[in-house]
């Protein structure tokens, strides 16, 4: 079986490290960079039966993106891989601390001009940018199916979120505003005055790997802070082809930069990046083990940080509930993206009165609308798992349930696909005493709970330590209210399973994490307060 697509080939600028001759000082926005010479054709993806797949090779990037330069990394490449078919898709730069730090000096160097760069001159650059998505966005979905497996429609739809990031803070760009303070003192005025951090390490995961970028990126440059970015190793092209666009959308060199890495070098990488003295904030989403070690790393030299971490989101259906949509919802909040996003529902509290009728509904919606199958096939709306780990995770919750009670309604193991596919499962009997209970499984597994009343659900679904989203259905006004204020989470669904959107907060409680992304918050997370006290007057 051939690759999938041979990304060794692509067009890159093979340079040194660091270039020769090349000026240690940034560009100002200024001094424009010159935009990249035409790559050659397209490359052909392996044909399914939707048809064959073409990735130009314009977007497909290989090496790290570093001062406004294409750079190879000392150590050598990485694997990058197709998780349905396990075909290697390219091989790219293995950058290490030394590539890090560099990264990070190309930042707080680009930064000196950056911050000075006016409000509405930041707000066009990144509206260049989002028009560039936008542009290219199949282009762009065909990467993040190819290195995530994603069905391509959820892929689309994940570029348009993630455009739409860099959208909303080009506006948000030219809305920070300060304060003036009538102080007690008649000839005295206090200012409060809103200045960029400074240099940003940005941290993504696989499962939103265009996305998480952008709702970071976005605000971090819209305050005129630099970001230096780490992307995960299963999914580096999302994040080197937004730098190709960034480039050509004439954001100044060191602004944006990008250094991958292999899961050999990521702990080395991301210490580098957490504990120069030169990065003044982390903005990490991941899991809450290495957001626990991020916040050390940060702690020495007393670093800003906004943590997105895990999840373990319940989603409760009372007896007044509308079991239609609540069905409808439970299916598009638990199999997005074949259940691998942080915000998925991984517990379902069902009450009793309309248990069964929840169970037998949920389980015929999953057999006549999920068509599990590789990303490029028209009708696929599960694609695979990122890896076989994350198979065995479910895998193991699964036998776990069953060995305790648990009934398999549907589902239940591997799918015919391929060994990273596993069937999209619903379970029945299942007890909070369960592994399924207890921790995220991030795969497509519904276990359903049978409970009695809003007390005991409530106690349920916030017995866990983590808090990043929750759903719940009802008819009663009142419980409505009082739900939503006990649900300890960051983010409620009410009558809901999708709730992301660009213009809302989005973050969570307990050890799901500490700030907020989008939203008007969202580039609060990049500035800091300065009160300028002004007498004399």
């Amino acid at each position: 079986m051939t690759s999938c697509l041979q990304l060794q080939n692509c067009r890159a600028l093979r340079l040194a490290w660091p270039p020769p001759g090349a000026n240690p000082r940034p560009r100002c926005p200024l001094s424009l960079p010159p935009l990249p010479e035409a790559g050659p054709g397209p490359h052909p993806l392996r044909g399914y039966s939707g048809g064959p797949a073409v990735l130009p090779g314009a977007l497909l990037r290989t090496e790290s993106f570093v001062g406004g330069r294409w750079l190879p990394a000392s150590a050598g490449t990485f694997p990058v891989q197709d998780p349905a078919s396990g075909a290697q898709l390219g091989r790219v730069a293995d950058c290490g601390a030394a590539e890090a730090r560099g990264a990070v000096r190309a930042a707080h160097q680009a930064f000196c001009s950056w911050r000075g760069v006016s409000a509405k001159e930041r707000s066009s650059l990144l509206r260049k940018w989002y028009d560039l998505m936008i542009k290219n966005k199949d282009d762009l979905a065909k990467i993040i199916t190819a290195e995530n497996g994603k069905p391509l429609k959820e892929a689309q739809g994940e570029v348009l979120y993630s455009a739409f990031f860099l959208e909303w803070f080009s506006e948000e760009a030219r809305r920070i505003y300060g304060d003036i303070i009538h102080t007690p003192a008649k000839d005295r005025r206090g200012l409060v005055l809103k200045q960029p951090v400074g240099v940003a390490a940005i941290i993504t995961p696989w499962n939103f790997p265009s996305a998480m970028i952008t709702r970071k990126v976005g605000a971090a440059l819209a305050a005129g802070c630099t970001v230096v970015v780490k992307p995960a190793e299963d999914t580096p092209l999302s994040a080197l082809a937004l730098g190709e666009l960034a480039n050509q959308a004439r954001i100044p060199a060191g602004v944006y930069n990008v250094v991958p890495c292999s899961r050999e070098k990521t702990k080395e990488v991301g210490e580098a990046l957490c504990t120069d003295p030169l990065v003044s904030k982390i903005s990490f989403t991941g899991s809450t083990a290495t957001g626990k070690i991020l916040l050390h790393y940060a702690a020495d030299s007393v670093k800003r940080v906004s943590m997105e971490l895990g999840g373990h989101a319940p989603f409760i259906v009372f007896d007044s509930a509308n079991v239609d949509q609540a069905v409808a919802g439970a299916l598009a909040s638990k199999y997005r993206n074949s259940g691998q996003t942080c915000v998925c529902s991984n517990r379902f509290l069902v009450q009793r009165g309309i248990h069964d009728s929840f169970v037998k509904k949920f389980a015929e919606a999953i057999n006549r609308e999920l068509r599990v199958g590789h990303g490029y096939e028209e009708r696929t709306t599960q694609g695979p798992l990122i890896n076989e780990k994350a198979v065995e995770k479910v895998e193991k919750h699964v036998r776990d349930a069953v060995s305790k009670g648990a009934t398999i309604v549907t589902g239940g193991k591997r799918h015919s696909s391929g060994k990273n596919f596993f069937e999209p499962t619903l379970l029945s009997n299942v007890t909070p005493d369960m592994l399924c209970s207890q921790e995220e499984t991030f795969g497509p597994l519904a276990p359903v709970i049978k409970f009695d009343t809003e007390e005991e659900a409530l106690a349920i679904a916030n017995a866990v330590d983590v808090g990043l989203a929750g759903y719940f259905y009802s008819q009663d006004p009142a419980q409505i209210w009082r739900v939503a204020e006990q649900l300890e989470v960051g983010m409620v669904g009410v009558n809901e399973g999708l709730l992301s959107t660009v213009e809302c907060p989005f973050g969570g409680v307990k050890q799901s994490g500490l700030g907020r992304e989008g939203s008007k918050y969202g580039i609060d997370e990049y500035l800091e307060l300065k009160y300028v006290c002004y007498g004399g007057l």
